[in-house]
């Protein structure tokens, strides 16, 4: 590499799908922008997910389902999203929840439909007689993860953008308040604008700049199944999971407990397959009677940040974008990405409000936060 090839216009520290998405619309609109991250591409949650598209809670929504159906062409490459979801209960305090959920989402112009027993077996013919009924999202819907950030990555390059995996950046360099540009184990590079979407390493990349961005790590756990009889509506949820059927008919499917974790520069030492396999794979079976039989053929882990109030942070300092998307960042990352090369080049989110998203909600948050929720290791706990 040469001397001039070290400045861009941009670095986006993280390769997941929220930081491969601003990058990707970045680099799309002309700028150079160049990809760290510690590991690989997706290497965590971004490919380690329900691949759910359906945040109606989000002020991003709108702009996420105006963007999906078009992400196909506008990438080059599939991401295999598929349109709307099915919530189905087998007990009646999740009925109650699903019809409260859909009354909130007629209020906000969002079309659901309320769904009998009969209904919900019809469309999930793998549900059994303990399904009580549910909701139809008549927008919404899922996609590939694995593919998604494939997606992202290789459209990247297309547009010129540049991708360095296994290169952690060690320190962030500043003068006068802005970001002038990074240090790696491959060198200095320096930059116009910083965005840092490194989930859960987002808190100790940025302390030593004196900002505190409240993040907790959690380890969050999938099951894939063998194929089952191939459904016309692949993304179902219920009986506390979120997942989805893929193309070729395999259950994947995760839903808490949260398994907190702490926060290690070089992210987690290991993941082994812990008691919540079992947990998943018993509530799929009841979500599920008719596909009970079928073997689960692996799991996954991938490690999320948390926000102390759930919601993402996206915001801009000077001239660093922070984007933390506290476990919901694939199903928004066409709209996060928009939102954050706006916030780059423009100094607002363009189609959005995104007030409510900013860092300094958390002006004074009490120091023992997590503490008093109740998020700590098992070890700590």
């Amino acid at each position: 590499m040469t001397a001039k090839d070290t400045h861009y216009d941009v670095i986006v520290i993280g390769a997941g799908v929220t930081g491969l998405s601003a990058a990707w619309w970045l680099a799309r609109d002309g700028k150079s922008v160049l990809v760290l991250d510690k590991g690989v591409v997706g290497a965590e949650a971004s490919s380690r997910n329900g691949g759910g598209a359906s945040h109606y809670q989000s002020p991003l929504f709108a702009e996420e389902q105006r963007l999906w159906p078009m992400m196909d062409d506008l990438l080059g490459y599939p991401t295999e999203h598929q349109r709307e979801r099915v919530i189905i209960a087998t007990n009646q305090h999740d009925l109650d929840h699903y019809h409260f959920v859909a009354e909130n989402c007629d209020e906000m112009g969002w079309p659901v439909d309320r769904i009998d027993a009969q209904t919900a077996r019809d469309m999930v013919p793998i549900a059994g007689d303990n399904c009580l009924g549910g909701i139809h999202f008549r927008f919404g819907g899922h996609a590939n993860p694995q593919r998604t950030v494939q997606a992202y990555a290789w459209a990247l390059k297309d547009h010129g953008g540049r991708v360095i995996q296994h290169c952690p950046v060690l320190s962030i360099e500043t003068q006068g308040g802005a970001v002038t540009g990074v240090t790696t184990p491959q060198g200095h590079f320096s930059c116009g604008a910083l965005v840092v979407a490194a989930g859960p390493q987002i808190a100790g990349l940025l302390a030593p700049l004196g900002i505190d961005v409240p993040l907790m790590a959690a380890r969050a756990e999938m099951i894939v199944t063998e194929p089952a009889p191939l459904m016309r509506l692949g993304g179902v949820d219920g009986n506390g999971l979120y997942g989805r059927q893929t193309m070729r008919g395999n259950l994947a499917f995760g839903g808490g407990p949260h398994e907190w974790i702490d926060t290690e520069a070089q992210g987690p030492r290991a993941r082994p397959t812990t008691p919540l396999s079992r947990s998943l794979a018993r509530r799929v079976a009841e979500l599920f009677p008719k596909a009970a039989h079928i073997n689960v053929i692996r799991s996954w882990a991938g490690i999320v940040e948390n926000t102390p109030d759930g919601r993402p942070i996206l915001d801009r300092i000077d001239n660093l974008v922070i984007a933390t998307m506290s476990g919901v960042g694939f199903g928004l990352s066409p709209a996060t990405g928009h939102a954050v090369r706006d916030l780059v080049v423009d100094g607002a989110c363009s189609f959005t409000d995104i007030a409510k998203l900013a860092l300094s909600r958390f002006d004074g948050l009490e120091a023992d936060w997590r503490e008093t929720r109740g998020w700590l290791p098992l070890t700590a706990a």
